[in-house]
């Protein structure tokens, strides 16, 4: 694998994603040793064609002979095509460099909600964009809902099945629900809570799909289905348990989100 020599990445060293992926250009060769810095050790004097704040929104590579700086997916693209010469046409084809901008952006807008940091000391902080926070929200809530309603499908006998919409009503209603109690108590923390309850409910959503995907060929009884979701929903439980000290917002939202989840727990299986 070609190495792209002379050239040092600026990563987020509060973002775990981060510290792998750029450590993983190292480790393979497509970066030599001294091919990775977290920009929070930036010295003031160094790199003066970096802009701070941009390097903390777009993850910077800098040329280290000539102080040239490219941003975000250019600057994957630039590694990754030194070292796939195969690849390198579709990096330059213009349509393929806007969509993966905005996917690019789209992941590294709410990289912090996807895995918060637990330390947020730097000055320069990743730029919040409500544009990016509504769509991860949205792209979520749909992914999450369409797989709650195939694995629905395999709760039946212990729970109703219901609509084609009724997960997608739970889901959505858990963001406004939640929403409110956010907006109440911490609204400066509202979007961030918001992004980090949904990766939760994704991330749920993520250890059921191998069960719907495997349900016809493992055919088992209902009630392991209701167990392994059960154990799932306690892993959630944990998580926003964890993710919420981590923003200092105390109990309350965990409380309301156990709330919800048990109401509507309630009314599916009683109403």
């Amino acid at each position: 694998m070609k190495t792209l020599g002379n050239y040092t990445i600026l990563y987020d060293a509060e973002c775990p994603m981060c510290k792998i992926y750029t450590k993983a250009f190292v480790k393979t060769g497509m970066l030599d040793a001294a091919g990775r810095a977290p920009y929070q050790e930036l010295s003031p004097d160094a790199c003066p064609l970096v802009n701070r704040q941009r390097a903390a929104d777009e993850i910077a590579l800098v040329n280290r002979q000539t102080g040239e700086v490219t941003y975000g997916v250019k600057s994957l693209f630039k590694v990754l095509g030194n070292s796939w010469p195969v690849v390198k046409g579709l990096f330059n084809f213009t349509p393929f460099v806007w969509l993966m901008s905005k996917v690019y952006a789209f992941i590294s807008y709410n990289r912090r909600v996807i895995i918060p940091a637990n330390t947020e000391n730097y000055i320069y902080q990743p730029t919040f964009k409500l544009r990016y926070r509504i769509a991860y929200l949205l792209f979520t809530w749909f992914i999450t809902a369409a797989i709650l309603t195939n694995y629905a499908t395999l709760l039946q006998g212990m729970v109703p099945i219901g609509s084609a919409y009724r997960e997608y009503l739970i889901c959505g209603g858990q963001i406004l629900f939640q929403g409110i109690f956010i907006s109440l108590l911490f609204n400066k923390k509202r979007w961030e809570y918001l992004g980090n309850m949904m990766t939760i409910s994704f991330g749920g959503s993520l250890l059921l799909l191998p069960v719907v995907l495997l349900s016809t060929a493992i055919g088992m009884h209902p009630v392991f289905y209701t167990l392994y979701f059960l154990l799932v929903a306690g892993l959630m439980f944990l998580e926003h348990i964890r993710r919420s000290k981590i923003m200092g917002i105390g109990w309350w939202l965990t409380i309301t989100w156990a709330i919800y989840r048990a109401a509507v727990l309630g009314a599916i299986l009683y109403i």
